[in-house]
């Protein structure tokens, strides 16, 4: 957009000069007088008058307390109990786009559960040449791999389907989270064990109660499946699957087995419970969709947001949000002030990687007018994020998977944000 109000292309002169104007005086959301100097600058603070804590004080660090806010939350209505429940990652809160463990969200059917190194198993069995069981030691003997992918649940902005309901990205759009993984690939396992010709399909189950069993074309488990055990460099934490857990690249997240046991090859699917009473995608008349295992193009602005106001009011205003694609990378997003009559196309953080979540950012002059912010998605593939309404058009009502309409957020004049929908 190249409109006085909101300049895509602000300089940043004139703003930081004005700062440099009232010198010491310059405050969050505005300016004061020269004449009042701010004591934080001209006055020795606490933390500058002594010692802080020594290296031992956090054997393993925590985040400071003035971040305290940034947590994973759960919506208490969405489930029974928090036994089989799901909370968001804190999307609204952070930046870049590799997700800290300590926030990412968390999905379980039964429970996490508390499962030793030493008490792990991994069988590989069925249609191979020598069934075999690993160890944890003995899987961290095979060649070694390092992948950056997102997981995301298929429910996730499930809730959004009829109408705007969640009022914060972390609700509508955090069911996600973006990790370094670390492990070894299910396809040298495979090969160990030897997969006989009538294979054609792997069952996957974990060693929590629910097991929470998935059907797996071979074909996808040769290419980039991972038995993984470590993320973002350490081992992963209970929620996500401590010691091992599948990593299946794309695909919707129920389908990344947690505490994972066996890898049963088949000649065809299980059709399991949880892959035909549920995370099928229900059409306006009663049939549903089956196999739906990839997740489109996907985008959302995380701030401004309900969750991250704007709070300095009028004047330069970086809006930037997440974007990703279970079928490649992401090659550009488009943001719209106007809730999608014009679009500027912006700066991605750095190139699109594949099935991994890229940030991107665009930077305005805002006026303090009211907008209605939206991000629009395309991937390699050509794919371009949808309206609601083309997808209703096709699924109707019914479904609450695979969601990945364009989200809109009313940024009111006094910086505050609202979800609405405009489709």
């Amino acid at each position: 957009m190249t409109d006085k109000t909101h300049d895509a292309n602000p300089s940043r002169r004139q703003f930081l000069a004005g700062a440099a104007a009232v010198g010491a005086g310059a405050v969050a959301g505005g300016s004061a007088s020269a004449a009042s100097p701010d004591p934080l600058i001209t006055q020795v603070q606490d933390w500058a008058s002594g010692l802080g804590d020594g290296v031992d004080a956090t054997p393993y660090g925590l985040p400071i307390q003035y971040e305290s806010d940034v947590v994973r939350r759960n919506v208490e209505w969405l489930t029974a109990d928090t036994i089989s429940s799901i909370n968001f990652t804190p999307i609204h809160a952070l930046d870049g786009t590799i997700t800290p463990q300590g926030c990412a969200f968390e999905r379980h059917h039964s429970g996490a559960i508390e499962l030793r190194k030493e008490d792990y198993r991994l069988m590989i069995n069925g249609l191979v040449d020598t069934p075999l069981v690993f160890t944890y030691a003995d899987l961290e003997r095979f060649p070694r791999e390092n992948r950056v992918y997102f997981c995301e649940c298929a429910a996730n902005s499930g809730m959004e389907w009829a109408g705007a309901q969640l009022n914060g990205a972390q609700f509508t759009h955090g069911m996600i989270h973006n990790m370094e993984y670390s492990g070894v690939s299910l396809r040298t396992l495979l090969e160990e064990a030897g997969v006989k010709p009538e294979g054609k399909w792997v069952y996957v189950e974990g060693a929590d109660a629910s097991s929470n069993g998935r059907s797996i074309p071979l074909e996808k488990a040769m290419d980039d499946v991972l038995v993984a055990f470590k993320a973002n460099g350490e081992a992963l934490r209970k929620e996500h699957g401590y010691p091992v857990r599948l990593v299946v690249p794309g695909w919707e997240g129920n389908m990344w087995v947690k505490w994972l046991r066996r890898v049963e090859v088949m000649d065809q699917p299980v059709e399991s419970r949880e892959e035909t009473s549920k995370y099928t995608d229900t059409l306006a008349n009663g049939v549903s969709r089956k196999w739906t295992w990839e997740m489109d193009a996907k985008s959302v602005v995380t701030s401004p947001s309900p969750q991250a106001p704007i709070t300095h009011g009028a004047g330069p205003l970086v809006i930037t949000g997440l974007a990703w694609s279970g079928r490649g990378a992401i090659t550009g997003v488009d943001v719209s002030l106007d809730g999608g009559k014009t679009w500027a196309e912006a700066r991605l953080a750095a190139p699109g990687t594949d099935k991994a979540l890229t940030r991107f950012y665009l930077d305005i002059n805002w006026d303090g007018s009211e907008m209605l912010l939206q991000s629009r998605a395309r991937d390699t593939s050509g794919y371009v994020q949808p309206t609601k309404a083309q997808l209703r058009e096709v699924r109707g009502l019914n479904s609450i998977y695979h969601n990945n309409a364009i989200q809109t957020w009313w940024v009111k004049a006094n910086g505050e944000a609202e979800n609405v929908e405009v489709s």
